[in-house]
């Protein structure tokens, strides 16, 4: 994973292997048997136009997102349709129709879980004189988002039918709550949650018979595309990172994004300190869950500020100032919206750089 030109990355930053986010996609499409269209991956992880690009040349069109912005960068690649899985107030329902009306040749659509957000949307759409898609979000154990399933459900779904600017395009349910590392038992979790949605959306096909079921994103991917009825919705896959690793045995995908970090002092025996801070890795976790580095051994990371990172080293005598460390983010995700942009490496080279456009909330709308 060494980088030859090494002295033209900048620390700390990220660098992406092409080679190895490619590999990632096509295991992705194997696991689907081709059929891209049970696709529809998160881009909330790599939020970048040129990955986005990639995607797309290889037949994946549909993209689901987490702001507006993100959404705009996939329509502006050439997405077909982009899912903001995200329910929309405020400001953004205003921005949300600005886009469905500035990118006519990709299709949007949006969540929504209580009647009050279902009748503002549709309120919209008739002032803009425009029809919205949309998925009604579930709550299948989560409890971050969607309506759980019962008369409340059955009250969204009639007054649904009276919102003559919306359509109803299906129902998405998200299970990242389940985490479980055997993956019999976490199926098992998966598809007990599932029993109630697959009924609900049985039910509904008798009366919208094109509607789809997005399910899941990557730790419940090896569930969901066993069950051909099902859209699967994976997106870490696409780069990886520590905690998936060890999460998701089964799931054969490997670490296409690293951390470049240098040493920067040696302030007393047996402690470096690195430019790694916690404004350049995710820190949501605890601090031995934040990054592994895959060219140092025997190391504790002892504590982050800002700009630097101490860590607590066997080998002090062979370490020098400017060496370089690869480290594996423990979650890429929150880590890649850390950063404006990332070396793409190539044959262990640094041969391009990426922006990573869309960790701004607000492109252009």
């Amino acid at each position: 994973m060494q980088i030859e030109n090494i002295e033209e990355v900048d620390s700390p930053s990220l660098v992406l292997y092409e080679e190895i986010m490619e590999k990632n996609l096509m295991e992705m499409i194997s696991m689907v048997e081709g059929d891209t269209e049970r696709l529809i991956p998160h881009v909330k992880t790599n939020k970048m136009p040129r990955v986005i690009r990639v995607m797309v040349s290889m037949g994946i069109t549909n993209f689901k997102a987490s702001t507006i912005g993100e959404a705009e960068m996939a329509a502006m690649e050439k997405a077909k349709h982009v899912l903001i899985a995200h329910q929309l107030v405020g400001p953004k329902i205003d921005r949300f129709i600005t886009l469905i009306r500035h990118y006519p040749s990709c299709t949007f659509s949006s969540i929504i879980d209580n009647i009050g957000s279902l009748n503002q949307m549709n309120e919209k759409a008739i002032e803009n004189r425009i029809n919205v898609e949309f998925y009604i979000d579930l709550n299948t154990g989560m409890n971050r988002s969607g309506i759980e399933i019962g008369k409340e459900l059955h009250s969204l779904i009639e007054e649904s039918k009276k919102c003559k600017n919306l359509i109803l395009k299906g129902l998405h349910a998200y299970d990242g709550h389940i985490h479980d590392q055997s993956f019999e038992e976490r199926n098992n979790k998966i598809e007990t949650g599932f029993e109630k949605v697959e009924i609900v959306f049985e039910e509904l096909k008798h009366q919208f018979p094109e509607i789809k079921l997005i399910s899941g994103g990557t730790p419940a991917f090896t569930s969901h595309l066993l069950k051909k009825n099902r859209i699967c919705s994976p997106g870490t896959c696409v780069f990886w990172d520590w905690g998936y690793a060890d999460m998701l045995p089964e799931q054969n995908f490997s670490s296409a994004v690293l951390l470049v970090t240098r040493v920067i002092s040696k302030p007393t025996e047996g402690i470096v300190t690195i430019d790694l801070g916690h404004k350049a890795v995710a820190s949501e976790n605890p601090i031995h869950k934040r990054v592994k580095f895959i060219n140092l051994k025997d190391y504790e990371l002892l504590s982050q500020s800002e700009e630097h990172g101490v860590l607590k080293v066997k080998n002090w005598q062979e370490i020098n100032i400017g060496d370089v460390f690869y480290g594996i983010p423990f979650h890429i995700c929150p880590t890649v919206n850390l950063h404006d942009e990332v070396s793409v490496i190539k044959n262990n080279l640094k041969i391009d750089t990426w922006q990573i456009t869309a960790r701004r909330r607000k492109i252009n709308f």
